[in-house]
């Protein structure tokens, strides 16, 4: 089950679980769509993988299946990601 998690792994944005605006990668590691578009270019800093967009729980199961209130905030160093996915 996705963990839902609540912001944006770089710029710290706030995901709530019901956003259009919510990206995983297959490891769930989730970011906003700008910073997917605009400074990841729809690759993943940490697997390398693409991204698609999140699933909205409905709001029904919440309270059976709680979204997660672990903060991931790890800002990617934009040049060695960029140098990376250059390589590719």
């Amino acid at each position: 089950m996705l963990e839902i998690r609540p912001t944006c792994e770089n710029c710290n944005d706030s995901l709530p679980y019901n956003t259009a605006n919510a990206m995983i990668c297959t490891f769930e590691c989730t970011f906003c769509a700008a910073c997917v578009e605009n400074i990841l270019h729809h690759v993943c800093p940490n697997c390398g993988g693409d991204f698609e967009k999140r699933p909205i729980r409905p709001k029904e199961l919440l309270k059976k299946y709680p979204v997660s209130t672990n903060i991931v905030h790890k800002p990617v160093d934009i040049e060695a990601h960029l140098k990376r996915i250059q390589k590719k």
